[in-house]
């Protein structure tokens, strides 16, 4: 759903719909568009694989980077770096590319500060590299934008053939000031009128999925948006993920669920959330919109948008978005069916610790074989399995195979699966004692195998029993001690180290696989009883800006919350959440108990709905129901004797993200 209250960040916010307005403007009805209504013959052909290309939105708003400098820059951009290769087409502008008011003759005109030398100009630069060129508007009477630029209702016919005339190839229709006109005529009507133009134009329906167009708009647009705005944080992008993973059935060829665009790249979650980010959309057969700016993208950011291998599920013919195996304990796997027979397998780990994710070819849709071609796309090597597709996944990321069965498996090495127990905590001047793994999962066996563990420069890692074994055939495993020391005052903070396993395949030729195990150096809670907001967190996780410390949450800027608000109640401390939400704390063993009154801050009106939750080393042992803006604060107390992690979780009380403000007032530990 969308925040409620932020139109600066646009389509998060619909203008209060007005009656009367319509008819005030002329627009009483659908019948005053300026053009013939009724069905045109189909745009046959468009979008038949998910459309791959760039939007501006994610990275520049409507700020001063957004003109046709940057627009050309990113076509460049496209060529230059392969992204052209790889599939992406479409330069899309977004929002704010118009003056404020129509010419004398109603019709659009581009803003000449940001284009000077028109839409058109840009359309020919960007065909002229082999690309193509989307435009953005709204299916309103004017755009999300604060500054109110022209919508296209009643206009749809005019403003059509204004993009068709420009060159335009692709066009985004947002929802904003739509004046309560039904969504499907409204939609119906700009399709109509695209049609009429006899150019091809891709259509993407912009209205946040609040009338479900999935079940309607499979011959209205070639796709359509099943959720309010992504933002770059962990928390909205698993949101999204969860609400566009059960639609699986009303995609295809020619009509997709859109997730909104990517934020590969815009700096708000780490690259292993990235590329978790890229290959669930991918397994999701998704619009790949890149949403950063690319002439500020970094190496690893073009490595994630760049991985043809990962693209090619996305962008596989059959059009078959992914559906879920299994999510018990946050270890989702999800399979997807490709068109030669393959499958695609992602298992992701949405918490926030490494977890071992497991299927088998079988239960993936393949068919009983001895063995099987394993791929791992990220990795770029292919292995054999007897059957088990299997990893420990770090936190908040995901492993992508395809698997095949096919006849040449044993021309590849066994696969292991590399895996890790304890030493995921340090205290500073202190070991850790963790113990590695080496499992064989291969038809053939592994031969002559060992395994090293490196850590940062400057530790000390030293194994304290054996490293190496002559055989690991199927389902056996080599488990090592390893004694790991961070040098002293070494920073507090996350550390990875490279496991690494080196083994031959039974024709004698070499394999290495390497992962990254993660540890963090945290400092012991203090004794007594403290504010949590007045403690360092090991991590948080917000569906909307920032965790705040002794404010709401606010807005999407760290510090512009307000004072703690619970049924008219001000709290001096707590902590200011919007769900979905997860702060993470460590407790070292030595807590014993957490307690906070909850509820949905007051500055969010009567739409908020939310529950809250306390976990202890990824076991939910308090909760409250769901809690309502109307409520009262409510005491949640939770015994978390023993737990080395404590998470305080937001959920948005089924129904969706609107308005969830959660508050954990005068939220206290014990230890």
């Amino acid at each position: 759903m969308r925040h409620p209250h932020t139109r600066t960040t646009r389509r998060r916010v619909v203008g209060a719909l007005i009656a009367g307005v319509l008819s005030t403007a002329g627009l009483a009805a659908p019948a005053a568009a300026d053009g013939p209504t009724g069905p045109a013959a189909p745009a046959d052909g468009l979008a038949l694989t998910p459309p791959m290309g760039f939007n501006n939105w994610n990275s520049t708003h409507c700020g001063a980077d957004f003109d046709e400098t940057m627009v050309e820059g990113i076509a460049d951009l496209f060529v230059a770096k392969g992204l052209k290769d790889a599939g992406y087409r479409y330069v899309n502008l977004d929002d704010c590319w118009a003056l404020p008011s129509r010419d004398a003759d109603g019709k659009l005109v581009p803003d000449p500060a940001r284009f000077p030398h028109g839409i058109k100009a840009v359309a020919d630069y960007v065909h002229a590299k082999g690309l193509k060129l989307g435009i953005y508007t709204s299916a309103g009477t004017k755009t999300c934008n604060d500054a109110g630029f022209p919508g296209a209702l009643g206009h749809e016919y005019s403003d059509a053939r204004q993009f068709a005339d420009w060159g335009v190839d692709y066009l985004k229709y947002d929802n904003c000031n739509n004046q309560g006109v039904d969504a499907k005529q409204r939609y119906l009507t700009m399709r109509d009128a695209l049609r009429a133009t006899g150019r091809p134009i891709v259509y993407s329906i912009c209205e946040w999925g609040e009338n479900k167009p999935w079940e309607w708009a499979s011959d209205v647009g070639q796709l359509w948006r099943t959720t309010g705005d992504i933002s770059d944080s962990w928390g909205s992008m698993l949101s999204i993920l969860k609400q566009n993973l059960p639609l699986a059935p009303y995609a295809g060829p020619g009509h997709w669920n859109d997730p909104d665009m990517l934020e590969v790249g815009n700096g708000g979650m780490t690259d292993t959330e990235y590329r978790t980010h890229f290959s669930m959309w991918s397994m999701m057969a998704a619009p790949l919109l890149i949403g950063t700016d690319l002439r500020k993208a970094s190496p690893a950011t073009f490595d994630i948008l760049d991985n043809k291998e990962v693209i090619a599920v996305d962008q596989d013919p059959l059009g078959k978005q992914g559906t879920v195996l299994s999510s018990a304990g946050g270890r989702w796997v999800v399979t997807k069916e490709l068109k030669d027979g393959s499958r695609a397998v992602a298992l992701f780990n949405e918490s926030g610790a490494p977890q071992r994710i497991a299927t088998t070819a079988r239960a993936a849709g393949l068919p009983d074989a001895p063995a099987y071609t394993l791929r791992d796309l990220w990795g770029h090597k292919s292995y054999n399995t007897a059957g088990t597709l299997s990893a420990v996944v770090p936190a908040h990321g995901t492993v992508l195979f395809r698997v095949t069965a096919d006849r040449h498996w044993a021309a590849h090495p066994p696969a292991v699966e590399l895996g890790l127990d304890g030493g995921r905590f340090i205290e500073p001047g202190s070991r850790a004692a963790l113990t590695t793994s080496v499992t064989g999962l291969g038809r053939t066996t592994a031969r002559e195998v060992s395994v090293t563990l490196t850590g940062p420069h400057g530790w000390t890692v030293s194994p304290t029993s054996p490293a190496r074994t002559p055989a690991l055939p199927t389902g056996r495993a080599l488990h090592t001690g390893w004694r790991v020391t961070p040098p002293p005052g070494t920073p507090k903070g996350s550390y990875d180290l490279a496991l690494t396993a080196r083994y031959r395949s039974p024709s004698g030729a070499s394999a290495v696989s390497t992962t990254t195990v993660t540890t963090t150096v945290a400092d012991p809670p203090p004794a007594g009883t403290s504010y949590l907001s007045d403690l360092p967190w090991l991590s948080a996780d917000n569906g909307w800006g920032p965790v705040e410390r002794d404010t709401s949450n606010g807005e999407t800027a760290a510090g512009d919350g307000h004072p703690i608000t619970i049924g008219g109640v001000v709290y001096a401390k707590g902590l200011g959440a919007h769900a979905p939400s997860q702060v993470d704390y460590y407790t070292g063993k030595a807590c014993e108990k957490v307690t906070a009154e909850v509820g949905v801050d007051d500055e969010e009106g009567a739409a908020g709905s939310v529950s809250f939750e306390i976990w202890a080393d990824g076991t939910k042992i308090a909760s409250t129901g769901v809690l309502t803006t109307d409520m009262a604060a409510q005491p949640l107390t939770a015994d978390v004797t023993g737990a080395e992690v404590v998470s305080l979780v937001v959920t948005d009380g089924g129904n969706g993200v609107t308005s969830d403000h959660g508050d954990w007032a005068e939220a206290r530990i014990t230890c």
